[in-house]
């Protein structure tokens, strides 16, 4: 495994963080923990969850997934072995069961309070804004479209306000955001260097793959200069780079067969795509999931991706992009593809 630090502390993460939004649904918990026994075996030390996991969001699910790792730490008392991210929810119609606030001082100390019990633990190392609660572009909007009904008030201020008291009382490490845009981020930077006293973002959690590289449009610039680490989600498309759904194919029991509205990366062009960056790594005798995977950890703005998996096989391929070295020719070939078509699953 490769290791690095989450930016701007001594917080040594694993390149390679294990994601966790299947289980409680698609996975048991048993499953879960028999993931997180793998995954630590081959060096991974960095969990990420979310109050809303796990997906698709259901109020007869809420939050089993960080139930499922709780439980894993009971039974093991390792808690200070690993790094631990969580999330609040954003206000969105799927939420509107968890709460309809948004990111109100009394919601956020809610959310951490509900996730700690949960979790049983003291504290969550990294606490992040799963997506912005004003509107924007997210979740496979390309552009930005201004909605001249979206009467949010800027409350960046106390909310980091709020994660600064979270963090003097211990209960949380460091703060941050997700689904964000290059605005959203530099205002909350702005926000911690005008007002000193404030937590600094470290990490922005956004979608970034083969499929889509929308990240280095505006965002790589400011996570280069900045210091605000990517924390890579959906680094295989929601599987659709391990080639499993080409030639219109729909394994049972995988994501897309279970949940057809998660099409995102699926779309013809995707397909396209797909089917060109699979072709590549079979003429080079790589895997296409590992190839995707490899590319996204040696990107010099991503701290650590998130990868997921329903069983151990599929998660002992991803993790074993690690080790894979892509060689100029690869790269400049996958470089070629993505001119012909730039980031069709926004």
């Amino acid at each position: 495994m490769i290791y690095t630090n989450l930016p701007h502390t001594d917080i040594e993460v694993s390149k390679i963080c294990l994601g966790t939004m299947t289980w409680g649904n698609q996975n048991t918990e048993e499953e879960g923990h028999e993931q997180i026994n793998y995954a630590i075996d081959k060096g991974i030390n960095f969990l990420d969850t979310a109050e809303l996991y796990p997906i698709p969001a259901h109020k007869d699910r809420y939050a089993a997934t960080e139930k499922v790792i709780g439980n894993w730490f009971k039974k093991n008392g390792n808690r200070e072995d690993i790094v631990l991210a969580s999330k609040i929810a954003g206000k969105a119609d799927m939420t509107k069961f968890i709460r309809t606030t948004g990111f109100t001082r009394e919601s956020i100390t809610d959310a951490v309070e509900g996730s700690l019990q949960r979790l049983q633990t003291d504290y969550i190392d990294l606490y992040q804004l799963h997506w912005p609660d004003r509107s924007t572009n997210y979740f496979g909007q390309r552009g930005y479209k201004h909605d001249i009904s979206d009467h949010w008030e800027d409350n960046i201020h106390q909310v980091l306000e709020t994660m600064r008291d979270l963090i003097h009382e211990g209960k949380i490490k460091h703060v941050g955001i997700s689904n964000e845009t290059p605005w959203g981020t530099m205002r909350f930077l702005e926000e911690s260097k005008v007002h000193s006293s404030l937590p600094r973002t470290i990490t922005v959690q956004n979608p970034y793959s083969l499929l889509n590289r929308l990240f280095e449009v505006g965002m790589s610039e400011i996570s280069m200069r900045e210091q605000v680490g990517l924390l890579a989600y959906s680094p295989l498309g929601f599987g659709a780079l391990s080639g499993k759904y080409l030639s219109g194919r729909m394994p049972e029991g995988s994501r897309l067969s279970l949940f057809p509205q998660y099409n995102r990366y699926v779309g013809d062009s995707a397909v396209k795509a797909t089917k060109k960056y699979y072709d590549l790594a079979q003429a080079q005798g790589l895997s296409v999931a590992q190839m995707a995977l490899a590319f996204v950890n040696t990107r010099p703005f991503v701290t650590s991706t998130i990868i997921g998996a329903t069983g151990l096989k599929q998660l002992e391929e991803n993790i074993g992009s690690i080790d894979v070295d892509l060689s100029e020719e690869v790269l400049k070939e996958i470089e070629a593809i993505h001119n012909s078509i730039p980031n069709p699953a926004p």
